[in-house]
């Protein structure tokens, strides 16, 4: 008779010897929670001795571990094994002659070949960037904290008070140096007095007034139309461009952070008769967008940079006293 025939014909016995089979390995199981929870893991069973074969072997495998995988390392095989221990230098009398004098940072000789464009502070040192021009480069290039210019490597970008400009700090052939980014001359000595004492003649004034006051020529053409509109002739401009060093110098320029994120660029050290108190901004105005550039992305503040040239006007967002403030320059 076909197997077919065989199962039609006797399909109910068959499913009942099934349900049969599952009933009896369900109680099965059972059993064996109801005795392991009632004796303990420890405690000797009737039915077999405390601990089975496959228990015991599972108890005996060694741990597994990720150190053959890391010893291969499969994503760099140049690099050689991930888990080694990098070798630690050992300090002798030749490195130590060779590292660089660290006492006094804020007297470090100028780096010769370096210029700075743009350097933005952050409260984290490592976050801190600057766009610097070094040997070779053919324009100022972002770097941080470790990163190499030319022969030689960032250790530092901050603020040098006894400049009072941002810096930018290198070591290199067992050298320490800095790179300024307003490169103020230093001031010259007293003369020394002479024999007979004689009246001086009194010191022609400087072009321009005070130290950091805007020279006649560039003042004149900046007219004030109100509080927040100003029209300024393109010469002013080209002006800041090429002497940006001598006209913002007593200006001092610090981001600002809110959550964790650099949301503007805070401005110090502005009185009014300075380049930027009469382009109508304030002390301690927090600049934020120029035509919609972002002063917080050093990538944006030299994309304005680089059109400011150009532009027929500005829009210049700024924060005072908690309060938004936009100002407009028109450029004739």
């Amino acid at each position: 008779m076909p197997v077919d025939a065989l199962a039609k014909r006797y399909f109910p016995a068959i499913v009942l010897a099934l349900i049969a089979l599952a009933a009896y390995l369900q109680a099965a199981g059972i059993m064996q929670l109801v005795t392991s929870a009632l004796l303990g893991d420890g405690a000797p069973r009737p039915d077999g001795p405390a601990t089975t074969p496959a228990a015991s072997a599972v108890a005996s495998r060694p741990p597994r571990s990720a150190d053959p995988i890391l010893a291969r390392n499969p994503f760099d095989s140049a690099a050689g094994p991930l888990s080694r221990t990098p070798p630690v230098p050992e300090q002798t009398e030749e490195t130590a002659a060779g590292a660089p004098d660290l006492s006094s940072p804020l007297t470090a000789p100028d780096c010769g070949g370096v210029t700075a464009r743009v350097i933005t502070e952050s409260s984290d040192p490592t976050w801190s960037i600057a766009a610097l021009q070094g040997p070779g480069d053919t324009g100022p290039k972002l770097r941080r904290v470790g990163d190499a210019v030319g022969d030689k490597q960032v250790a530092y970008i901050g603020f040098n008070p006894s400049r009072a400009t941002p810096a930018v700090w290198l070591v290199g052939g067992g050298a320490l140096c800095q790179v300024a980014l307003f490169s103020l001359a230093p001031a010259a000595p007293p003369p020394a007095a002479a024999p007979t004492p004689a009246p001086a003649p009194a010191a022609e004034p400087k072009k321009g007034g005070a130290a950091g006051s805007v020279p006649p020529e560039i003042a004149n053409r900046i007219k004030k139309v109100s509080e927040t509109e100003f029209q300024v002739d393109r010469a002013v401009v080209d002006n800041i461009l090429e002497n940006q060093a001598q006209l913002m110098r007593t200006a001092r320029i610090v981001p600002e952070q809110k959550d964790g994120k650099i949301v503007g660029i805070r401005l110090f050290g502005i009185r009014p008769d300075t380049l930027l108190g009469k382009l109508g901004l304030q002390n301690g105005d927090r600049l934020e967008t120029i035509n919609g550039f972002e002063m917080a992305s050093p990538e944006k503040a030299l994309e304005a940079y680089a059109r400011l040239r150009t532009a027929d006007s500005l829009n210049v967002k700024v924060t005072r006293r908690g309060q938004p403030v936009s100002i407009d320059f028109k450029i004739q």
